[in-house]
Order: structure tokens, then C-alpha cells, then sequence
């Protein structure tokens, strides 16, 4: 067993969070595998997986040692720092990886729908230029761009996946918001969202995996097309609690903080084609009404 294990091809994870986590079933018994977590505490849980633990920060350069020529494929689901404008977390990993006689040769990162900013309520495609209105949007711009030009420079397959909103069908709906009575938009001042389960995009990444084009980005969102309000009704309804109070933009100004009403801010629709045509992806959940019926919930 242990010899198989050796001969298997080494996958990297950076990042053990949700997504990573309901990835790894994919991947397991298919590759050798290890995780770069900075959270001692999560070592115990992959480990238990057959997952072999590498404890590193990705905001201490001189702690990515190990991971340098370590893997061939690298799957990147760490988020920016939390300040700033550029994603020195990325820039880090990316120096860590070049330092090595073995390049990794595919890497897929998980970015975010914010790199297009405010889009009006306009339908948009991968083609859409980046035009990010916030500054973590601006981070995942700068982390993109970091992870294209080293594919260029080194030939590394690198595929982007662009996540809008990541729920689940427990703990990532706004239940404690509507528990709460915490208000939205009215319909004239509202935004449209999007969307996707956290299994459909652990899916979408293993897919990507063997799929995905170099240098290719791909929106990672299901079908729903949802102003922001109505997403709240349709959780509200579906859980049986109250719908959230609607105010004007001024209004919700004064009751919300600038992170919450930023996210109110950016308006778009974003078409999903690419996934289907050139991943090949069918959706387990291509609605949120879908995935509430799977959860059990009456959805009109």
C-alpha cells in the first residue's frame, strides 16, 4: 500500500476549509496528497484522511520551504489577505513553487465573482473586463493575474474558477440574518446576486482538474438569477421565519456596516455557459429553490 501511495501522482492542497474539504473525496485513492494548512488544530482531520499535514503560513515566506517541487498538481483555495489591494499570500506561494527543479503542472485557484465589480444588473460572460469596485475584489485581480503570468513563464496549466455566493444547504444560508429581522433592499434599490453550492463547487473543481484550458477562467455559479431581496424571501419562506424588512438604499445605509452594504453595492448576472460546455459540468443544485427541496424545505 505504501509503495502504491509513493507511485501515485502528488497533489497539494493550500487551504483547508469547507470547499477543500468536500473536494477531497474526489480525490482520494486517485493521488497522493498533502495540505498546507497554518491551523495546527485542522492537522488531525486530514490526517485522519489519509491527507499528510504541512504546517506552514502563507504570510511567512520562510515557512513555504517545504513546498517547494513537492507536488505536481497544486489545488490554491486560500483567500487573500484581508487588507490591501494585492494578494501577497499568492505571491508567496507562487515564489515558493518557482524555487524548485519541479514545477508544478496544474494548478487551479478558486477566485471570486467580485473581480467584475459593479456590473448595473448586466448578464456577463468570462469576456467581461475586470473592473473590481471593492478592494477584495482588487486582491483576487492581483491574485489572477500572479497565477496567469506564472502559467506563461513556467507552462503550468492554470484554471481560475470565479465563485459568486457559497452556500450551503445548512450553515452558509442567512438564517441568522433573517432570525435577526436584519433588512434588505426594496425591489427599486435592489441588486442581483449569484450563487452556488458549496458540493457543486468542490464538483466544478475536480472537473477543472482534467478539463479545465490553461489560462482559462470560469464563472463557477449555478442558474439562479436573484435580486438579493428575493433571495432572502425565498430562504425565509422555504425555513418558515419572517421575510426581512425592505428599505431604501439611504435608509439600510444607517443600519448596516460599510462590508455589509458594499456587498449591496455590485450588481450583476453571470451567465454560466463555459462550465457546461467546456467542463462538461451538470449541476447537482443548478437553483437555490433546488437545493432548498433537497434540504427538505416547502419551496412555492
Amino acid at each position: 500500500m505504501e509503495k502504491l501511495q509513493k507511485n501515485r501522482q502528488k497533489l497539494l492542497i493550500v487551504g483547508g476549509g469547507d470547499v477543500a474539504r468536500r473536494t477531497l473525496p474526489r480525490l482520494l485513492g486517485h493521488y497522493q496528497i498533502f495540505a498546507l494548512l497554518r491551523d495546527v488544530e485542522q492537522a488531525a482531520f486530514w490526517r485522519a484522511q489519509g491527507v499528510r499535514p504541512i504546517l506552514a503560513d502563507l504570510d511567512q515566506p520562510e515557512s513555504l520551504k517545504r513546498v517547494a517541487g513537492l507536488a505536481s498538481i497544486v489545488l490554491h483555495f486560500a483567500p487573500p489577505p484581508d487588507r490591501g489591494i494585492r494578494d501577497t499570500r499568492t505571491r508567496n506561494l507562487i515564489a515558493a513553487l518557482k524555487h524548485a527543479k519541479s514545477l508544478p503542472q496544474r494548478l487551479i485557484y478558486i477566485s471570486t465573482s467580485g473581480v467584475y465589480g459593479d456590473c448595473g444588473g448586466d448578464w456577463l460572460d468570462e469576456t467581461r473586463s475586470l473592473r473590481p469596485t471593492s478592494a477584495r475584489g482588487a486582491r483576487r485581480v492581483a491574485a489572477e493575474g500572479l497565477l496567469r503570468r506564472f502559467g506563461r513563464r513556467t507552462g503550468c496549466r492554470v484554471s481560475l474558477l470565479r465563485a459568486p455566493g457559497i452556500y450551503d444547504s445548512a450553515e452558509r444560508l442567512p438564517l441568522a440574518r433573517l432570525h435577526k429581522g436584519e433588512p434588505v433592499l426594496r425591489a427599486e434599490d435592489d441588486v442581483f446576486t449569484n450563487h452556488i453550492h458549496a458540493d457543486d463547487l468542490a464538483r466544478l473543481l475536480a472537473l477543472a482538474l482534467f478539463r479545465g484550458r490553461p489560462g482559462r477562467a470560469y464563472n463557477a455559479c449555478d442558474d439562479s438569477q436573484l435580486a438579493m431581496g428575493d433571495y432572502f424571501d425565498l430562504v425565509a419562506d422555504a425555513c418558515g421565519l419572517p421575510r426581512p424588512p425592505r428599505l431604501s438604499r439611504a435608509e439600510l445605509a444607517q443600519q448596516v456596516s460599510p462590508m455589509t452594504l458594499s456587498f449591496m453595492s455590485e450588481s450583476r448576472r453571470i451567465g454560466n455557459a463555459r462550465i457546461k460546455n467546456e467542463l462538461r459540468a451538470r449541476l447537482l443544485y443548478p437553483t437555490v429553490a433546488d437545493a432548498l427541496r433537497a434540504r427538505g424545505e416547502p419551496v412555492s
